[in-house]
């Protein structure tokens, strides 16, 4: 469980910390532990290593302790401090293992983006699909578009324009035909 401290309170364990004190150790880490662990991951992206300097972190706080100055800084920033300088010294040690690769590698790594030249050319189709719409009857246009872009039943068109459903479905069926034929021109 983690404990909440106020600023003072926190400044007043690292010093009752500083001359032995155990208990306000334990108030210490209970306050902070999930703080500066969440640095420590921040850091060195690795859980196993992040425990690692927990435990030296915690172990300068308890050797050092004496020499916080609420003065000079707050108790969460001195903490922080701490951790943030382990976690770099870890870091700069070489204890993590890079995984480095040529960048060449990067060569056959799929993006699942679409590429500048699929935005080209869906453009470049929407541009054409417009234009034959336009060239259609106004009404079967409008019908074709509610149908497909807006998701609209072919039963629901066929009461908004009151029409019977078969007469619908012939608007659309001859009209999808013309767009093929004028989208493979």
């Amino acid at each position: 469980m983690t404990a909440v401290f106020d600023r003072d309170a926190l400044s007043e364990a690292l010093g009752q910390t500083g001359q032995g004190d155990r208990a306000a150790f334990r108030r210490v880490y209970e306050a902070t532990s999930a703080k500066l662990m969440g640095v420590c991951l921040r850091i060195l992206s690795d859980r196993q290593l992040a425990e690692d300097v927990m435990q030296e972190i915690y172990l300068t706080v308890w050797n050092k302790a004496a020499s916080f100055d609420p003065g000079r800084a707050s108790p969460i920033t001195w903490l922080v401090t701490i951790a943030r300088n382990r976690s770099i010294d870890r870091l700069r040690s070489g204890a993590i293992a890079r995984n480095s690769v040529p960048v060449d590698a990067a060569y056959d790594l799929a993006d699942g983006a679409p590429s500048a030249l699929d935005h080209i050319e869906l453009a470049d189709d929407a541009g054409r699909l417009g234009v034959c719409l336009d060239e259609l009857d106004e009404k079967v246009s409008r019908v074709i578009r509610t149908a497909f872009f807006e998701g609209v039943t072919y039963e629901v068109l066929a009461q908004r324009e009151e029409t019977p459903l078969g007469t619908m479905k012939s608007w659309i069926r001859r009209g999808l035909l013309k767009l093929r034929s004028c989208l493979e021109q």
